[in-house]
C-alpha cells in the first residue's frame, strides 16, 4: 500500500538526499520547510551545504512538471511540495512561538484527513514535535533508514571455545573456520581451550583463507606503549596492519583510543616511514563554523579545542624518552613536518595521500559527514575514526544514527577495513569507577 510520508527540515538538514530514500511512496514536503531551508543557505557550515543541496535537488525536479501537483522520483515514488489552508487560523493545540513548526505540523494533519484511506506518517528528527504530533493523533517516526541500537552494533570481536588442538593450529598456520560461525573479514577471537580455560590465544580472521592466524604472543612496545587488555591489543594489530586502510576505535573516556591511535601514527610514521605525515583532527563544535574572530594564528586558536591531542602526544614523548621532557615535543613535530593538526572544517576539497589520520570524536560527525572525510584520502593513506557514542555533543545526531556508528555499520567484514570495541577503561582507577558509577 502506498504511504504519504511528511518531511521535517531538520531531516534535510541531516540528509539531502533523504527524499529519494522512501522508494515507491509518495514524499510531500511543506513549503515552510521550503522558508527555513533558505535561512540555512547562506551558512557556511555542514548545514548550509547540505541546505544548498536539497534546494537544487528539488529545483532540478521543477523540469518534470509542477511540484504542487507531484513529479515522479527515481526511487519510483512521487515528491510535491504542500502548504495548509489553515495558515490564518492557528490551532489552539499549539504554542504560537512556534509559527513555522506549527504551519509544518498543520500541513501534514490536512494531508492526513484530506486522505482517510492512506496511511499519512510524519517524518521528523525533533523529539518534542514527534510528541505534539503524536497528541493530536498523528503518525510520527524520526528518520533513520538503517538505525542500529548500541548494544546491537557489531563490536568486532568475540569469545570462541576450541579443542587444544586448534589452540595450536592458530600459532602454527591458522585454524580453518567453518563458515557458519559466521566470522567477519578482520573480526577478533578470543580463542579460549576447552580442556583448561585459563588457556587463552589472541587470534584475528583471515577471510580470504577462511582462517584463525594467532596475534603474536608478545609484540614490542609501540612509541612507549604496550596494551594492557585484549581490546587494546586487538586495536594495535589493526593500527599497524598497513592493509587496513579504515580503523573504527570505539569506547567510553579512558579507554585507550585516541592514545593507542596517536602511538601508532607516530611510530609509523617516526619509526617506519610508511606514511609521511601524522594528521590529526577532530570536530571544532559545531562542525564547519568559523573558528572565530580571535587573534592569532591558525594554531593558536585551535589549541583550546585540540588540547586533549597535545596532552597525549607529550605523554607519549615523555614514555618514549624514558619519562624525561626534554628533546622533542608538540610544536617541534609540527615543525618538522612529522605532526599535522587541521580542523574539519577546513577538509573538505582536499587529497590526502600517503598519510596516517586520526579523526578523534567522530561521534560528533553526521554520515554525511564522514563520507566527505573518507572521500578525501588519497593514495596510501590510512584512516582512524575514534570516539564515543555516549557522549554526543552535535543535536543533529544521536547515539545511533551519529557518523562513527555508521562507519561501523556499513565497513562491516570490509577486508580493508576493521572495528574495535573497547570497554575496559585504563586511565586510572578513578577514571574507570566514576565511568562506570556516573
Amino acid at each position: 500500500m502506498i504511504k504519504t510520508f511528511v518531511l521535517d527540515t531538520n531531516v534535510l538538514l541531516h540528509e539531502p538526499r533523504a527524499i529519494l530514500r522512501f522508494e515507491d511512496n509518495e514524499v510531500v514536503l511543506p513549503i515552510y520547510v521550503i522558508e527555513e531551508l533558505d535561512r540555512f543557505k547562506r551558512d557556511m557550515s555542514e548545514l548550509g551545504r547540505n541546505a544548498r543541496e536539497i534546494t537544487r535537488l528539488i529545483d532540478g525536479l521543477r523540469t518534470a512538471g509542477p511540484l504542487s501537483k507531484g513529479v515522479p522520483l527515481e526511487s519510483g515514488g512521487t515528491f510535491r511540495v504542500a502548504e495548509t489552508s489553515q495558515v490564518d487560523k492557528p490551532s489552539t493545540h499549539f504554542a504560537q512561538q512556534h509559527m513555522y513548526d506549527n504551519l509544518i505540523l498543520a500541513t501534514a494533519l490536512e494531508i492526513r484527513d484530506k486522505n482517510p484511506d492512506r496511511k499519512v506518517v510524519f517524518v521528523t528528527q525533533d523529539t518534542n514535535l514527534r510528541i505534539r504530533a503524536d497528541a493530536v493523533h498523528l503518525e510520527a517516526v524520526d528518520y533513520d533508514p538503517a538505525r542500529v541500537e548500541l548494544e546491537e552494533l557489531y563490536p568486532g570481536h568475540r569469545e570462541l571455545v576450541v579443542e587444544p588442538e586448534g589452540l595450536q593450529a592458530a600459532f602454527e598456520g591458522g585454524l580453518p573456520v567453518e563458515g557458519d560461525e559466521g566470522l567477519h573479514a578482520n573480526e577478533y577471537v578470543l580463542l579460549r581451550d576447552s580442556t583448561r580455560q585459563s588457556h587463552t590465544a589472541l587470534a584475528r580472521y583471515d577471510a580470504d583463507d577462511q582462517i584463525l592466524k594467532a596475534l603474536p604472543r608478545t609484540r614490542g612496545a609501540v612509541f612507549g606503549i604496550d596494551p594492557r587488555n585484549k581490546e587494546q591489543a586487538f586495536a594495535l594489530d589493526l593500527l599497524l596492519d598497513d592493509d587496513v586502510k579504515l580503523v573504527t576505535l570505539v569506547g567510553k573516556a579512558g579507554t585507550g583510543k585516541t592514545l593507542l591511535a596517536l602511538a601508532a601514527g607516530l611510530s609509523k610514521v617516526t619509526d617506519t616511514d610508511a606514511y609521511k605525515r601524522l594528521l590529526v583532527s577532530r570536530p571544532i563544535f559545531p562542525l564547519g563554523r568559523d573558528i572565530g574572530f580571535l587573534p592569532g594564528t591558525v594554531e593558536e586558536k585551535l589549541d583550546p579545542w585540540m588540547k586533549p591531542i597535545y596532552d597525549n602526544v607529550e605523554y607519549l614523548l615523555g614514555l618514549n624518552h624514558q619519562g624525561r621532557r626534554e628533546g622533542p615535543n608538540v610544536h617541534s613535530l609540527t615543525d618538522m613536518g612529522v605532526l599535522e593538526i587541521e580542523p574539519l572544517t577546513y577538509i573538505r576539497g582536499r587529497s590526502i595521500p600517503s598519510q596516517f589520520m586520526i579523526v578523534d570524536e567522530a561521534q560528533n560527525l553526521t554520515p554525511h559527514e564522514v563520507k566527505t572525510i573518507l572521500t578525501r584520502a588519497g593514495e596510501g593513506t590510512k584512516m582512524v575514526f575514534t570516539g564515543d557514542p555516549y557522549q554526543i555533543d552535535n543535536p543533529y545526531v544521536d547515539s545511533s544514527n551519529n557518523g562513527l556508528v555508521h562507519l561501523v555499520r556499513k565497513f562491516q567484514g570490509q577486508s580493508i577495513a576493521g572495528t574495535v570495541t573497547l570497554h575496559r577503561g585504563e586511565r586510572s582507577v578513578l577514571a574507570e569507577l566514576s565511568a562506570n558509577l556516573l
